[in-house]
């Protein structure tokens, strides 16, 4: 049995090498763990699938100290996904807002970063740059979990 779990751990995902334990240029007024709220402003729900993932048994951003929490003013960061439709535009200005300083804004998805197929669509206000002040962007549509994870690593620099 112990012979097993060294050929797991030299193989498996507890072997990743680190980010060498520095943090990353957008978070490095943030001490510790890094605190995220979830934004839905207006997505197909497919980039929600993949951060459901990248938070999963698989992938495991927890572990690279990146933690989803229910309320804006326990988040250190906010993840975005999705066009910012006009019924959202208000409530995502009130939720950032409402994390407390020093906050950061990451677009999740081609539609957070640019509108991506949703462009000039009826209903849409823009991307999230056009409402937020943006630190980072994960692309793709949807972005894959892996690239989530790689993203968090560098806010948590691990």
């Amino acid at each position: 049995m112990l012979k097993l779990w060294r050929k797991i751990r030299a193989h498996g995902r507890v072997a990743e090498p680190s980010a060498g334990g520095r943090r990353g240029p957008l978070a490095a007024g943030l001490r510790g763990s890094v605190q995220l709220r979830h934004v839905d402003a207006g997505s197909c729900s497919g980039c929600e699938v993949e951060i459901g993932a990248a938070f999963g048994p698989v992938y495991d951003a927890e572990r690279y100290g990146a933690r989803l929490v229910a309320s804006p003013r326990h988040a250190d960061a906010l993840l975005v996904t999705g066009v910012v439709t006009r019924n959202m535009t208000e409530p995502l200005r009130r939720t950032y807002e409402a994390v407390p300083a020093p906050k950061l804004v990451v677009a999740v998805g081609d539609c957070a970063r640019d509108c991506g197929v949703f462009a000039n669509a009826y209903g849409v206000t823009g991307a999230v740059r056009d409402v937020l002040p943006v630190d980072g962007e994960v692309p793709g549509c949807p972005p894959r979990p892996e690239a989530i994870v790689a993203a968090l690593r560098e806010l948590t620099g691990r």
